[in-house]
């Protein structure tokens, strides 16, 4: 029933994002998603495609920042930023990984799920360093005097798994890694091998700690931030005097926050039978933000980065303020420790940045290298894919495989949320007997949508490897101005990754789509450690070589490219009704409390935060939390950060508690005393506002 309201809600709330009132200081509306909010803040995601594993540094005014790109190549993107906000992508920094068959899609063997995870970014003396893993190989090492290249490489003698590296004051170099117990050694000069005899286990197993370290050296103190998935998601932390310990553990600065986000479908089976488990929505927090770091800005700012399992667009990238208590660097803010606010204040800097994404979605291959946005799904045959054979095309040639699966030279990009739809043209004037090509949602189970010439012509093929199914179409093309059959087609996939659906159709005249199938379910699994990846195939079925697909273009549509969104009503009023409840906020010469909700008037108090007034009184916190109406000029103790959550319901952050109003839906008593929303609404702190009127 909560799943059911849910999902009503939001799509009420997409009608109402269709239809919503102008800001009273517009800005240009983007056209894919950004975190910038263009009134000196900033909603998380950071990105809202995948980002994992994320390690972040600082040198001098530009921070840096890598990720786990898994089997995907090129790997190990660097991106860089003056303000933690607005992103630019800077290089790859590995162009291919290849240590065998199964790197290449050979002899039956793949390496889906693994390859580069886990980096580790630093800077030391001049020159950037990214170590990281890979299964069942040492710790790679790369090293460049500019992030942007050229980067030199090579292999340490033993894998460190989850390492985390730190460049002393010393002159000597210390590397942690491990799963709970965890290990610390030093590192010999050149990089190649633990020192003899410097390797120390530094927890018990049962000390709290987990994995994905990040180990920094804080006025004089030495801290490892983790993260641990037993329990439930967090982040502990452990710091000590000496290097080499003894180390006290937190076992949480960071803890059951994720945004207000819808749960997300449950992953079952194996990767031949994959099994999808609806989500059951339930107030206990299931996957949150957790494993990242900390870092300082030029103006003494301290900001946490971590990362969420979101669904099945992948794993997102939060950015957390950090408060400092006790020692120990908390995520979040006073009064709120071990909870993100989705919407806050952007860091401070020196001038104001422009509002800058990584990545451009949409491709006409007109260039004459990819664009960055494109990875393939293991090591490419080069000789095998060509932007130059015909100009303004990306001609795939077909290799032999049995399925979407194994198909060689498959050019992928991350999916793009709240909701995106892929639309790919086609030239199949090149396909040979026993040829497939097509549009593919790259992930475990997967889908594709395939154009396939058998010796009966041209078909259409969708296969749903959730079902286990096929359906075919037979795909009559119109003729031409010659008289022939055409041989251009459309191929599209609406993804919602609310509801965690996406919809298969075809066109043959590029405007006229003819859905194909049933929905496809998505789901983000933990075997390829990746979200939904779009990807462009082609391949033979009948074991040899064949012919060839010419992609023409690529768009990638975003309806909603901020989210459920909507513009803060300033300057209006508005009624604020409780989530799945008919009543709401109700003020009147009696006082505030539950019951039919009356209008509030909007204030702006600047950086997206509202005083909500009634009258000639405001909504008003004290420091314990309470919440009532009272006259005056509204000022800090009358304003709320204004935060949407991302299935589109208001949660107002006090600046006084820092914790969020409260409808107890018991009692109807009104508080300010929220860490924040549960997953499924039944806490009374989501609201879904409407302007008086509408």
């Amino acid at each position: 029933m909560l799943k059911n309201t849910l999902v009503a809600a939001i799509a009420l709330a997409l009608l109402a994002v269709a239809h919503a009132a102008p800001a009273t200081r517009p800005a240009p509306a983007p056209s894919t998603w950004t975190p910038d909010n263009g009134n000196g803040t900033y909603t998380n995601p950071i990105f809202y495609d995948e980002f994992s594993d994320p390690d972040l540094i600082r040198v001098g005014d530009w921070f840096y920042l890598t990720g786990t790109t898994m089997h995907s190549m090129p790997g190990l993107p660097v991106l860089r930023s003056k303000d933690l906000v607005n992103w630019e992508f800077v290089t790859y920094v590995a162009d291919r990984l290849d240590f065998g068959p199964a790197y290449r899609l050979e002899e039956g063997k793949d390496i889906y799920g693994q390859g580069i995870w886990a980096p580790s970014l630093r800077y030391h003396n001049g020159t950037f360093y990214i170590f990281t893993n890979v299964n069942g190989r040492g710790t790679q090492v790369y090293s460049a005097t500019d992030p942007r290249g050229p980067w030199k490489h090579h292999e340490m003698k033993r894998g460190l798994h989850d390492l985390s590296v730190l460049f002393d004051d010393d002159g000597r170099t210390w590397v942690v890694w491990g799963h709970q117990d965890m290990h610390l050694a030093q590192l010999n000069d050149d990089l190649t091998d633990i020192v003899p005899g410097t390797e120390k286990v530094l927890f018990a197993k049962d000390a709290g700690m987990g994995e994905g370290a990040h180990f920094y050296k804080i006025n004089g103190k030495y801290y490892i931030i983790s993260a641990n998935y037993m329990g439930g998601f967090r982040t502990p932390a452990a710091r000590a005097d000496h290097v080499d310990g003894p180390y006290e553990v937190n076992q949480t600065i960071s803890q059951d926050e994720d945004f207000g986000a819808l749960p997300a479908n449950i992953f079952g089976g194996d990767r031949e039978h994959p099994t999808i488990y609806p989500a059951r929505p339930t107030a206990k927090h299931r996957a949150t933000l957790h494993q990242g770091g900390i870092v300082l800005t030029q103006a003494g700012e301290w900001w946490g980065f971590s990362m969420m399992d979101a669904n099945s667009v992948g794993r997102l990238l939060g950015l957390s303020p950090v408060t400092w208590k006790d020692g120990w660097p908390w995520f979040g803010l006073p009064g709120n420790l071990t909870r993100t606010p989705r919407t806050w204040t952007k860091p401070k800097t020196a001038a104001p940045q422009p509002v800058r994404v990584p990545f451009e979605r949409s491709d006409d291959f007109s260039g004459t290298t990819l664009k960055p946005i494109w990875e393939w799904n293991h090591a490419p045959v080069d000789g095998k894919w060509s932007l130059a054979e015909r100009p303004g095309f990306l001609r795939l040639h077909t290799l032999p495989a049995t399925s979407f699966w194994d198909a060689r030279n498959t050019l992928t990009q991350r999916a793009i949320g709240p909701q995106s739809t892929p639309t790919v043209s086609l030239d199949v004037a090149g396909l040979q007997v026993g040829d497939v090509a097509g549009l593919g949602l790259q992930n475990l189970p997967y889908a594709a949508l395939g154009v396939e010439r058998t010796a009966d012509g041209l078909h259409l093929a969708l296969v749903d490897q959730g079902r286990g199914t096929t359906v075919r179409v037979p795909l009559d093309l119109p003729l031409d101005q010659q008289g022939g059959a055409a041989q251009r087609v459309w191929l599209r996939a609406d993804c919602n990754f609310f509801t965690e659906q996406a919809r298969f159709s075809y066109s043959t005249d590029g405007s006229r789509f003819v859905p194909v199938g049933e929905p496809f379910t998505m789901v983000y699994q933990t075997i390829t450690f990746q979200g939904i990846r779009y990807g462009l195939f082609g391949y033979n079925t009948t074991q040899r070589e064949g012919g060839w697909v010419d992609v023409d273009a690529v768009d990638v549509a975003q309806p909603y490219p901020r989210g459920l969104m909507r513009p803060i009503p300033y300057g209006r009023a508005v009624q604020l009704t409780a989530f799945g409840r008919d009543d709401g906020l109700h003020g009147d010469g009696a006082g505030l409390g539950r019951g039919v909700p009356t209008s509030f008037k909007v204030r702006d108090m600047g950086l997206g935060r509202a005083a909500l007034g009634v009258g000639s009184r405001w909504l008003s916190v004290d420091d314990a939390g309470k919440v009532d109406l009272r006259a005056g000029r509204p000022g800090a103790a009358q304003s709320f950060q204004w935060i949407e959550t991302p299935t589109g319901e208001l949660v107002l952050l006090s600046l006084v508690t820092h914790r969020y109003l409260r409808i107890d839906p018991a009692t109807g008593t009104i508080t300010a005393d929220s860490p924040g929303p549960v997953p499924d609404g039944s806490d009374g702190v989501r609201l879904v506002w409407r302007t008086a009127g509408s």
